[in-house]
């Protein structure tokens, strides 16, 4: 099975009996703070989501950024300033039924809109006269929907930056489904391990040396799946999943400036 097959199949997450709940959604509507947007992306018929786009700099490199699971575009008010010192625009995106979105989550969605959400990412940049160049990111569950991204169309993208990432289907079935027959799961592991095999962006990877929702074997175990030649991952010691950011901060900048300095230059 390649991975295009995967992708009309990837709705079999979904219909697999969860262990415990895959998604955590909650409803926000924050207003924007000075000198950010929000908007709203048609992804289907009746089903929208919500964005946040914080500017410094039309001319700066803007970020596409997917969050993690339990997370709003809200609560990034107080994240955007540090990306605008790092020299860096953050387009932030929401899933079907977090913050301002329509629809319920699921897995296939997750990864479905991420295709629509990154057209409109591009025509409103292209709207807005933002000239910079483009960089992916995900962290945490964000990790799927900017995976797919690089990998079924990076066009229009200059690099991918995956934070405490998941990507792996075969931890997430692991942790969130009860048994499955190895007939059934095994190809669409097989297939997405393949989709990130065929990336071809320069990928940064940051994560906590002490991640304990995403253990850091994790990460290695991804980066040891990308053959693209320009990717690094970066680990930040004495950090977890919730505080790398914050922990690690200086080093977690230093780590993306220098990244996204290396694709511009």
């Amino acid at each position: 099975m390649n991975g295009r097959a995967m992708d009309n199949d990837i709705s079999l997450i979904d219909r697999m009996e969860l262990a415990v709940p895959l998604f955590y959604p909650r409803e926000d509507r924050s207003p924007a703070p000075p000198g950010a947007a929000d908007s709203l992306l048609p992804v289907a018929a009746g089903v929208a989501i919500g964005a946040r786009h914080y500017v410094v700099d039309p001319a700066l490199p803007t970020v596409l950024y997917f969050h993690g699971n339990g997370e709003v575009v809200g609560d990034h008010d107080d994240v955007a300033p540090l990306y605008h010192r790092a020299g860096l625009n953050l387009f932030v995106v929401d899933y079907r039924g977090y913050g301002r979105s329509g629809g319920r989550p699921s897995f296939a969605s997750l990864i479905g809109d991420a295709h629509p959400i990154a057209s409109l990412f591009h025509a409103t940049l292209d709207e807005r006269g933002m000239t910079g160049p483009r960089f992916l990111m995900g962290r945490s569950l964000g990790g799927y929907p900017a995976v797919e991204l690089a990998a079924r169309r990076p066009d229009g993208f200059r690099g991918l930056i995956l934070e405490s990432a998941a990507a792996n289907l075969r931890r997430l079935v692991a942790r969130f489904v009860g048994p499955v027959p190895p007939e059934v799961i095994e190809p669409l592991i097989a297939a997405n391990d393949a989709k990130i095999a065929s990336i071809s962006l320069p990928t940064l990877m940051l994560h906590g040396e002490r991640d304990e929702l995403i253990p850091l074997s994790h990460a290695t175990g991804i980066h040891d799946l990308l053959q693209v030649k320009d990717r690094s991952l970066v680990v930040i010691p004495g950090v977890g999943h919730n505080d790398i950011l914050w922990g690690g901060m200086p080093q977690y900048f230093a780590a993306i400036a220098a990244f996204v300095q290396r694709q511009t230059a």
